[in-house]
């Protein structure tokens, strides 16, 4: 059986839900789902300048979990933009 999920503290609350190429409809486009915890990791580590061990101490997680948080959201990103996908920030959190 399966370890139970920890909550993770998150707290960031981003004003826009999607992010998307200019002049194309967004039913028109493929999206890629970017998780609110990848999004705190994101913006901890990379707009804050915190480091993962400090992350992983706020959101209350491993820094290997952070580290694979911040892998995905960044390939996620990076997807999105060189495929002029549309970017969904998931709310739920």
């Amino acid at each position: 059986m399966a370890r139970p999920r920890l909550q993770r503290h998150v707290c960031v609350q981003p004003h826009t839900t999607y992010f998307k190429p200019r002049g194309i409809p967004l039913r028109a486009l493929q999206q890629v789902v970017i998780t609110h915890e990848e999004m705190e990791a994101l913006w901890l580590s990379d707009d804050r300048g915190h480091s993962q061990v400090r992350v992983a101490k706020h959101m209350r997680t491993s820094q290997s979990t952070v580290q694979r948080l911040l892998q995905s959201a960044r390939k996620k990103v990076s997807h999105a933009l060189i495929h002029g996908q549309a970017i969904t920030l998931d709310n739920r959190g």
